[in-house]
């Protein structure tokens, strides 16, 4: 947004009015988020959210790829608000129930118990969002991913938009120049894209999203389609779960990196990153070097972690998470 520029020169009072706005509008573009932001108000925040989130996925283990995921899922649409955790109301189109979360995006409830936790000893203080953003870093650090600092202070929204999920949402069919676009859209490169990617050597891919890539995609390893087909037969199935990574599927690591040089990407999504394009390099990067696959995933995960956020008066701090108060 441009200010309008003022004649100042012959005006001490406009002066300090240009100045005034300039300030002002500085201040609402720079709000920024801060790792102390609860110090004060629930020191026990972080503690409980984590204790929390272990014992979730302590009980499954699989929970850490659906809570890194769930936390992508509510960036990319509408930013980080903690939209995706609404219900279906009278008056909120849930994302939950758009094609790209229906039957597949998991752990709400999960960040609610992490929520009613933490409400216990700081009633109202507490954002879904935050919880969320919170939540994917204690699950990547307790299946071996990195750690990072989070960025806190982020509001709920009181909005959900299963318009906006069905749209903005990345798909398993996407080639690589739509997903830079995608990416870029939300203010990523190309190397954020990879990176946050590679959360994928965690996860399970539903036999439906899958199916035409073992079946009918020439550019796949054929012991690897084999192994695929006998989860996924060709016809039904479509609910059946097959792990991203057949060697480590439980641990984060770089092993995905390693299956698309191998042409052993599960989704047509993963495989197209390591095609002949222009992430190539960096897929070679990451399966050379788990440190730097670390450090751009937590980096690229903050980054994430700002898309759109609401602070200040904006929004809400949600009682529960799967309603607005």
């Amino acid at each position: 947004m441009a200010i309008p520029l003022l004649n100042i020169s012959t005006s001490p009072a406009k002066a300090a009015l240009f100045v005034f706005v300039v300030l002002l509008f500085n201040t609402a573009c720079q709000a920024q988020l801060t790792s102390t932001f609860y110090d004060s108000s629930c020191p026990n925040a972080l503690r409980t959210i984590r204790t929390s989130i272990r014992n979730s996925i302590a009980a499954e283990r699989r929970m850490a790829a659906s809570l890194i995921r769930l936390h992508f899922h509510d960036c990319f649409v509408q930013g980080c608000d903690a939209s995706i955790l609404l219900e279906e109301t009278p008056t909120i189109e849930s994302e939950q129930t758009a094609l790209p979360n229906k039957d597949s995006a998991r752990g709400y409830r999960v960040i609610e118990k992490a929520k009613s936790e933490v409400e216990k000893i700081c009633p109202g203080v507490v954002s879904c969002a935050d919880i969320l953003a919170v939540a994917a870093r204690d699950a990547s650090a307790y299946v071996g991913g990195p750690s990072y600092t989070v960025m806190l202070g982020r509001r709920d929204s009181t909005t959900a938009s299963r318009n906006l999920a069905n749209s903005e949402l990345p798909s398993f069919k996407d080639g690589l120049d739509r997903l830079i676009s995608s990416f870029q859209n939300k203010g990523l490169s190309p190397r954020d894209l990879v990176a946050l990617s590679g959360a994928h050597t965690l996860g399970h891919a539903q036999c439906f999203t899958f199916r035409d890539r073992i079946y009918s995609n020439v550019s796949i390893d054929a012991g690897f389609a084999s192994t695929r087909k006998r989860t996924c037969p060709a016809v039904d199935g479509d609910a059946n779960l097959a792990p991203f990574d057949l060697v480590t599927p439980n641990s984060f690591d770089n092993n995905y990196f390693k299956n698309l040089i191998q042409k052993k990407g599960l989704l047509e999504s993963d495989q197209v990153l390591f095609s002949g394009g222009s992430t190539d390099s960096i897929v070679r990067e990451y399966s050379r070097s788990p440190a730097a696959f670390n450090s751009d995933f937590a980096a690229a995960t903050i980054k994430m972690g700002n898309i759109n956020i609401l602070t200040g008066t904006a929004g809400e701090i949600r009682k529960i998470c799967s309603a607005v108060n």
